[in-house]
C-alpha cells in the first residue's frame, strides 16, 4: 500500500471535502444510498460511491492515484463510529 501525503492541513481538508459534498453530491443522492460511503477527492471533486468503503476508495484511486479521500457515510454524521454508543445498546 502506497503512502500519500497530505497536503492540506486537518481544518482546510474537512472542509473541503465536506464542502464537496454538500455542494456536488448531496443533490444527487437517492434514497437508496443511505447508508453508502462515498469517497471524495478534495482536490478534483471526483468521487465514487459504494455501500462497500474500501471499493469506494479504490475506485477513486484507480482513476485518481494521487487523491486527497475525504470519507463521508451518506445519512451519518461520521463515516465510522469507534467503542460502544448508548444508541447501539452497548456500553456507555
Amino acid at each position: 500500500m502506497n503512502t500519500r501525503e497530505a497536503r492540506f492541513g486537518r481544518e482546510e481538508f474537512a472542509q473541503r471535502g465536506q464542502g464537496i459534498y454538500e455542494r456536488d453530491v448531496r443533490s444527487a443522492l437517492q434514497p437508496d444510498d443511505e447508508g453508502k460511503f462515498v469517497a471524495i477527492d478534495i482536490e478534483s471533486g471526483t468521487y465514487e460511491m459504494d455501500r462497500d468503503d474500501y471499493a469506494a476508495t479504490e475506485r477513486l484511486l484507480s482513476r485518481h492515484p494521487d487523491a486527497q479521500i475525504w470519507l463521508v457515510r451518506v445519512g451519518q454524521p461520521v463515516a465510522y463510529r469507534l467503542g460502544a454508543h448508548s444508541d447501539s445498546g452497548g456500553w456507555e
